[in-house]
């Protein structure tokens, strides 16, 4: 696990308290960049401050690169405050998980865990922000990287009431469909989409509503989050 921070004292204070964990491996770059040092070395998991190097906001800069340069190792990233535009953000750049110095630090150890496990982190508030965020978009609809629609305007009504936060029950009534009928239509908009629950459709579409010129990012986790 690789652990950068706005300075190298901080960053090795959350990588001791990580130690702590004997079931974590984790390499702090002592200044190094992060971006090359998450190339050399292909850790699972990096947790990146949002003040990375020294500089305010550049930990969203490195993490679309990341993304790129390595797709498979999953990022938590570090926020000073739980303000809204800046848990959207980190999940639109591509964050698996977002965790706040509000946070007690002994619960990034269970942070990092689940996000290894293939899960995505978000507190309560974090996911409300997501459906504020989702519901303030013009439109749900969803493109892959060539343009093309990837799902029917019915799916895309679904869609949009997840991002109101309703229940199946109410998005049923919306709709003038029936309870299964919906269940069905959030079965086949996850194997579109390839994600597995309600939560993940919210943050795929606000990744997509940011920018719908460049490709998607595939989540895969399985939560706990059943229709």
């Amino acid at each position: 696990m690789l652990v950068g921070d706005s300075t190298s004292l901080t960053a090795g204070l959350i990588a001791d308290s990580l130690r702590r964990d004997h079931g974590l491996l984790v390499l702090d770059p002592n200044g190094s960049s992060i971006l090359a040092a998450a190339t050399t070395f292909q850790p699972d998991i990096v947790v990146l401050s949002e003040n990375v190097e020294a500089t305010p906001g550049r930990g969203f800069a490195i993490l679309k690169k990341l993304r790129v340069a390595v797709p498979k190792t999953p990022t938590i990233m570090l926020l000073d405050s739980d303000e809204r535009d800046l848990v959207v953000e980190a999940f639109r750049c591509g964050a698996r998980g977002v965790f706040s110095r509000n946070e007690p630090l002994k619960m990034l150890n269970k942070c990092v865990h689940k996000v290894h496990e293939g899960q995505l982190w978000a507190s309560d508030l974090h996911l409300e922000f997501l459906l504020q965020a989702l519901g303030d978009a013009t439109s749900p609809e969803l493109v892959d990287a060539q343009g093309v629609r990837l799902l029917s305007e019915r799916e895309e009504d679904v869609v949009r009431c997840l991002g109101k936060g309703l229940t199946n029950i109410q998005i049923a009534s919306a709709l003038n469909l029936t309870e299964n009928t919906i269940k069905n239509y959030l079965f086949r908009i996850y194997n579109k989409l390839g994600v597995s629950s309600r939560v993940e459709v919210v943050i795929y579409a606000e990744q997509n509503n940011r920018s719908k010129s460049t490709s998607r990012i595939n989540f895969t986790p399985k939560l706990l989050d059943v229709p």
